[in-house]
């Protein structure tokens, strides 16, 4: 085969650093857009991002010369200056860690509305709860006690 076909699609989950409900919805919207803009600048293809007060959530497609953990390094970072210069908000930060679940072409429209439904999902659901059901889902083993 002369050329190379990828379809590398993610479902990527950070939350704020000890899970602060710091992300409010009148600057939570520029948030996402702002990450989007990074996904693209990042040469990634941001397919859908939402989230809550404490989270967030972003479906990603990437390039095979993507290294995810440098991915997501410099995507929180550069957020996190992002909501200092742009919001004032000098104490925000994401979590250490994240949650990356790839995401096969026949899934991707179902996690889009996964993540456009975050609202509705919330209201009987805590993001420790939620997390932990992508986990076993996903078949990943997790410490409980990392989602607290």
């Amino acid at each position: 085969m002369s050329s190379t076909y990828l379809s590398l699609h993610y479902h990527l989950v950070s939350g704020t650093k000890e899970r602060r409900p710091l992300i409010d919805p009148p600057w939570g919207a520029r948030l996402n857009e702002y990450l989007g803009g990074m996904v693209k600048s990042m040469g990634g293809y941001p397919e859908r991002i939402g989230g809550m007060a404490d989270h967030v959530h972003l479906l990603v497609g990437l390039k095979a010369t993507h290294c995810l953990s440098d991915f997501m390094r410099d995507l929180k970072k550069n957020s996190s200056l992002w909501v200092h210069r742009e919001i004032g908000m000098r104490d925000f930060a994401w979590q250490e860690g994240y949650a990356a679940f790839t995401v096969s072409a026949t899934a991707r429209e179902g996690v889009k509305t996964y993540i456009s439904r975050q609202g509705e999902h919330h209201r009987v659901k805590s993001f420790s709860e939620e997390l932990a059901g992508l986990l076993e889902q996903a078949g990943i083993e997790y410490n409980p006690d990392y989602l607290e």
